[in-house]
C-alpha cells in the first residue's frame, strides 16, 4: 500500500461520529443537523427536467475534456461574473469541467506537485481537509497559516516567513471562507500574486460559496477577476474552483470547473485523462441549463438571508456570534470547549453541529478552531429557528 496513506488524518465526521458514539438523544425532539454542508433546498426542476430529458446519452462514452457547448457555458458565465476581459477566458484552453471540487483539487495536487524537489501545500488553517490530504498522497508537506479574529480570519501574509515560501508549490485559498465566511479582499489577492510570482508557485483558490452572499450588488470578488484587475489575462499561476453543488443545490449532480492558467490546466487535463474522471454527458447538458440561469441562484441566496436574519439574532442571547461575509455557514464561539458543546447540544437537544478543532491543526500551541463550533445552516427556515432556541435553552441550562 501507499504508505502516504498512513498520514491521513481520519475526516471531520468520522471524529465527531466517535465522540457521539453512546450518547442517547431525547425522542421526543426531532434531529435537526447543521453539520454538514450539504444543501436542502430543492434542486432546479429545469436542471432535473435536462437530464430525464437526455438518459439516452448513458449510451454515449463522455470525454474527460467536456462538450464544447459547457465550456462555452462556463467560459461565458465567468467572464460575466469576474468582469473578465472577452475573449481571455478560451473555453479551449482555460477552463476544464470536472465532477465537482472535492476531486478536482485532490486531482490538481498530484499533477502539479514535483516531489524531486522539497514540496509544500500551504492552506488556511482552518481548511477544507482535501487540500491537506491531496499534499500528502501527492507526497509532499502541508504547511498550515492560522485564520482567526487576529485577522479577520484570512492569513496574515506578510507575517509568514520566506522559509515558508521557499519550498510552498500550491497555496491554497479558500474565499468565502470554509468555515468563517470571510472573502479575501482585492489587495490581499494582489498580494498574494506577487508572492506567487517572486516564489514560483500555483495559487489555488477554492470558490465554491462565491454565489452565497448576502448584498446583491456586492458579490465576492474572485481571483480571477482580481488578474482582470491588474491586467493578468492570461491568468498565470492562478487556478479556480466553481462548483454547482452550493450554488444552485445540485450537490447530487457532481459538476463543476476549474479555470485559468492554460500552461497549467494542459497537464492537469493529461492527468485527468488517465485518471478517468469524465462527466456524463446528461449530466454536462444539465449544468449548461444551470450555469446559464440566474433566477434559481438569486432565490437561493434570498433563502439564506433570511435565514441568517432570523437565526443570528437568536443565538447572539447566549453566543459570540457574526453574519458571515458569504456562504451559508456560521462560525461562532462556545461558552465552553467545542467538543464539549457537540457531544452535549446532541444528547440534550438533538442538535447536531460540528467541533471546529476538527476543522484544523494545533500548530504551536495553537488550533484556530478551538472553542467555536461550524454551523451550516442548510435546513429549513424552521428548523434553523428551532435549533438555535433549542441551543439558546442549551447554553442556559448548562451545567459542566
Amino acid at each position: 500500500m501507499n504508505p502516504n496513506l498512513e498520514r491521513l488524518h481520519p475526516y471531520p465526521f468520522e471524529k465527531l461520529a466517535k465522540l457521539k458514539a453512546g450518547i442517547t438523544v431525547p425522542e421526543h425532539l426531532k434531529p435537526i443537523s447543521l453539520g454538514i454542508g450539504e444543501p436542502k433546498h430543492p434542486s432546479p426542476a429545469f436542471v432535473k427536467q435536462v437530464i430525464a430529458d437526455n438518459l439516452d446519452r448513458l449510451a454515449n462514452y463522455p470525454t474527460t475534456k467536456g462538450i464544447d457547448e459547457l465550456r462555452e457555458a462556463i467560459a461565458t458565465w465567468a467572464s460575466k461574473r469576474f468582469q473578465l476581459a472577452e475573449g481571455t477566458l478560451d473555453p479551449a484552453r482555460n477552463v476544464v469541467p470536472v465532477n465537482g471540487t472535492r476531486e478536482a483539487i485532490f486531482a490538481l495536487v498530484q499533477a502539479v506537485v514535483d516531489t524531486s524537489k522539497p514540496a509544500t501545500v500551504v492552506s488556511p488553517n482552518p481548511f477544507y481537509q482535501i487540500y491537506e490530504g491531496a499534499a500528502f498522497l501527492a507526497g509532499a508537506d502541508p504547511v498550515y497559516l492560522p485564520c482567526d479574529n487576529s485577522n479577520n480570519f484570512i492569513p496574515d501574509f506578510d507575517a509568514v516567513p520566506e522559509s515558508v515560501w521557499k519550498d510552498c508549490q500550491i497555496l491554497f485559498l479558500c474565499s468565502p471562507g470554509n468555515p468563517s465566511g470571510a472573502v479575501i479582499p482585492r489587495e490581499t489577492l494582489v498580494k498574494v500574486i506577487e508572492l506567487a510570482d517572486r516564489h514560483d508557485f500555483l495559487v489555488a483558490s477554492d470558490e465554491c460559496y462565491s454565489e452565497l452572499y448576502p448584498d446583491e450588488a456586492t458579490p465576492p470578488e474572485g481571483l480571477l477577476q482580481t488578474c482582470a484587475a491588474i491586467g493578468r489575462h492570461d491568468f498565470k499561476r492562478c487556478i479556480v474552483f466553481h462548483s454547482l453543488s452550493k450554488r444552485s443545490n445540485l450537490p447530487g449532480l457532481r459538476s463543476g470547473f476549474v479555470a485559468g492558467d492554460a500552461e497549467v490546466l494542459a497537464g492537469y487535463l493529461k492527468y485527468r485523462t488517465y485518471h478517468g474522471c469524465a462527466m456524463p454527458v446528461h449530466n454536462q447538458l444539465a449544468s449548461i441549463a444551470a450555469w446559464s440561469d440566474e433566477d434559481h441562484v438569486r432565490e437561493n441566496r434570498a433563502a439564506y438571508r433570511a435565514k441568517f436574519e432570523a437565526v443570528v439574532p437568536i443565538l447572539r442571547e447566549v453566543m459570540n456570534v457574526d453574519f458571515p461575509d458569504a456562504g451559508f455557514y456560521l462560525w461562532p464561539e462556545t461558552p465552553m470547549d467545542d467538543e464539549t458543546f457537540a457531544k452535549e447540544l446532541s444528547a440534550q437537544q438533538n442538535v447536531h453541529v460540528l467541533p471546529g478543532r476538527y476543522l484544523s491543526r494545533t500548530v504551536d500551541g495553537h488550533n484556530p478552531g478551538e472553542n467555536r463550533v461550524r454551523m451550516a445552516l442548510v435546513a429549513p427556515l424552521e428548523e434553523c429557528v428551532e435549533a438555535a432556541q433549542r441551543i439558546v435553552d442549551f447554553v442556559k441550562g448548562f451545567k459542566a
